[in-house]
């Protein structure tokens, strides 16, 4: 990655990184993988993870003053690109565990943990929403929007994450978290309802920078 970067990137581009940036459960445990992104070319937007423990989501305002000029955090704000405004949060998927028969079809699924991930989803979606009208409220009408998580869990072919990418008319939907053959086609993929979805997954895209604009 840190190759391709050098190869294709220049100090004028800016680089979003969709979360996992960091294996640490605190800042200071954190510091030699900020160093290596602070290391890479252009601006870059950092969008929280599953694995992200050092970040906590109340204290994204910290973070991005501690790292004023180097990194910049993006949860419940936006950040500029010409006139795009990039916009997300963090996001949440049902991953089971699913109950199959004997054909393999599912039949049924852990209800309990179906409804943790719905209060997870709830609160991810209002700050989703809170980025997009940050965003709105400075006169941003073009959005392009990020997640970790993907926009729909599976078995799923539209979520509330979807409905609010439709609703505020963002022009594409770029996400990860999904790796492995096996897994990258577990969700959207490809333009529906007007709306563009691209995985950016780092083995998907085989450690390479993908140009969304």
């Amino acid at each position: 990655m840190q190759k391709a970067c050098a190869k294709l990137l220049t100090p004028d581009d800016t680089l979003v990184l969709v979360g996992d940036h960091s294996w640490g459960k605190n800042l200071e445990a954190c510091e030699p993988d900020m160093a290596f992104i602070m290391g890479l070319p252009g601006r870059k937007i950092l969008l929280r993870g599953n694995h992200d423990m050092f970040w906590d989501a109340k204290k994204t305002a910290a973070l991005n003053e501690r790292y004023a000029g180097k990194l910049n955090f993006l949860q419940n704000n936006y950040y500029a690109y010409g006139d795009y405004a990039l916009v997300g949060t963090k996001g949440f998927t049902f991953e089971g565990p699913f109950y199959l028969d004997r054909r393999g079809r599912v039949v049924g699924w852990d209800e309990k943990n179906e409804a943790h991930a719905k209060e997870i989803v709830d609160r991810e979606l209002a700050r989703l929403r809170a980025s997009f009208e940050a965003a709105r409220a400075d006169g941003r009408r073009k959005y392009i929007m990020f997640l970790h998580y993907p926009p729909t869990s599976i078995l799923e072919d539209e979520s509330c994450f979807t409905r609010i990418a439709e609703g505020y008319r963002a022009e594409q939907v770029v996400y990860a978290h999904s790796h492995g053959e096996t897994r990258f086609h577990d969700s959207l993929l490809g333009e529906k309802n007007g709306v563009e979805y691209r995985l950016v997954s780092g083995d998907f895209l085989k450690w390479t920078p993908a140009k969304i604009l």
